[in-house]
Formats: C-alpha cells, structure tokens, sequence
C-alpha cells in the first residue's frame, strides 16, 4: 500500500508529545475519524474525546472526505494516513492502539482492519456511507458509473461531478475518478460487510448504534455478525441518532476502553 504523509492535518490530544508523554508513554491510543463532510474537530466527536484523553492518546486526523478535501485522494492514501497515524502510536511506545470513528469514519475503521490489520481494537459508531445503497440512487448512480468508466479505460485522473448523499442531505461534488470509484464501488472497501467478513485477525470491536440512525433497522446488526468472533466485543444499542450516538456512548465506551487496558 502506498504510503502518504500525514499533511492533511492531525491534532494529538492528551499527552502524546513533547518530554513527559517520551519519558510516560500512555497504555493506550485511539486513531479517532470524522464523519461525512465533518472536520477533525468534530463536535459529534467531541464528548469521546473529552473522555478519552484522560486516560489515552487520541489523534484526529483530517479525512480524504472531510468537507475541504471531498474526496481528493483515493480509498488507498486515506488507510495510509492512519497506517502512519498508528505507526507514530507505536514509536511512542504505545501498547494498545485502537482505531475508530463515526459514521463515515466507522467505515474507514473497518476498512483499515481488513486491509491493514495491525491494531488492537476498532471503534465503529454509528457506521455510515453504505455505496451498495447509494447505487440504487439514479442520481448518484450517474457519477459513480462515470467514475467506473474512467478508471476501466485508464483516465483514473479525470475529474467526474457526482451528488453525494449524507443522511439525506444532497451535495454536488467533483474529484478524480479513482478516488470516486474507491469509496462508491458498490463491492468495494467502503462495502462494510465485506470488510467485517475480512478482518486480518480477531480483535475486540465496540460497535454503537442509535435505535433512531438509520442503518441500525436495516442492517447494523447484519454487519456486525459479520465479524470475526472475539469475546471482548460488544454491540450496543442505545436511544439516539446518527449525530448524537458518540455522546450517548462516551461513557460506557471510556469504561469498555479501560476494561482492555487495565487503566
């Protein structure tokens, strides 16, 4: 996998820098996601955060489909920025690192698990952009065939308009072909299930949905069973929507955290 730097913007929150986190290296770290169009300073984030760097490095990093970049590098270099994310984790002599996020930030962290494997735990809540679902939408079907097509006949670099969906919401955006391609192949890595059936190794997954988001009916919990068996995984249900699920859980998600790290 290529390998792209982190120069799309990472915040590190807890004490993960500087003299006293060289000389104490934290138990723990969490490669945290944003959402659709959301930033690194998420506020359906933020009470995770503030719960979790306490106890543990937390790093925020800026996504490929984050609302500055839409989309302008592909699947592949999105997995690289937290492969080197989780790669600094490790130098820092961190032990127990996790990845997660929210909606569309929980997709990446099953996409990293299947195609990276190499962290300790995944985070998912409230797991969004499903690209099987969005091909059935004419609309969006149009960019993603022409995104399909540039990439079959060598022109992966041509910029393709497509209206993107997120939770209901339309927006017109334009990005290379390939990168499209990546995220909206119906088969592709942003297929959940796929990557929950691929995980290069067990490991413990605090999976959280909203009984008001609208994946949790339809197919959360079909995903989830798609996941290799680990008896520290937990599926949990909460009352809550798509934005608040992360607030609801930030608690019992800390408890789950330290429960695996004996912090």
């Amino acid at each position: 996998m290529r390998r792209w730097p982190l120069l799309w913007g990472m915040a590190c929150l807890g004490a993960c820098s500087g003299i006293d986190a060289q000389a104490q290296p934290l138990s723990c770290a969490v490669v945290l996601l944003h959402g659709k169009w959301g930033m690194p300073q998420s506020p359906y984030l933020k009470p995770v955060v503030q719960k979790l760097a306490p106890h543990c490095q937390v790093r925020l990093l800026e996504m490929p489909w984050s609302r500055n970049r839409l989309y302008d590098r592909p699947y592949t270099d999105a997995l690289a920025q937290i492969h080197q994310a989780v790669s600094e984790c490790r130098q820092d002599g961190v032990q127990w690192v996790a990845v997660g996020g929210q909606s569309f930030g929980a997709n990446a962290s099953l996409a990293y698990m299947a195609q990276e494997g190499d962290v300790d735990a995944v985070l998912p809540m409230a797991p969004g952009h499903v690209p099987e679902n969005f091909y059935g939408i004419s609309e969006v079907r149009r960019g993603i065939d022409a995104a399909q097509q540039a990439v079959q006949t060598g022109q992966g670099d041509t910029w393709v308009d497509m209206t993107d969906i997120n939770q209901g919401q339309r927006r017109q955006v334009k990005a290379p072909a390939a990168a499209l391609w990546s995220y909206f192949d119906p088969q592709g890595w942003g297929n959940m299930a796929q990557s929950a059936r691929h995980f290069r190794k067990p490991v413990p997954v605090f999976w959280a949905i909203g009984t008001l988001d609208p994946l949790y009916p339809v197919a959360s919990a079909a995903i989830y069973q798609q996941l290799p068996a680990h008896a520290d995984s937990r599926y949990v249900v909460v009352r809550a929507n798509h934005a608040n699920t992360p607030e609801v859980v930030a608690d019992e998600l800390l408890s789950w955290v330290r429960e695996r790290v004996g912090r």
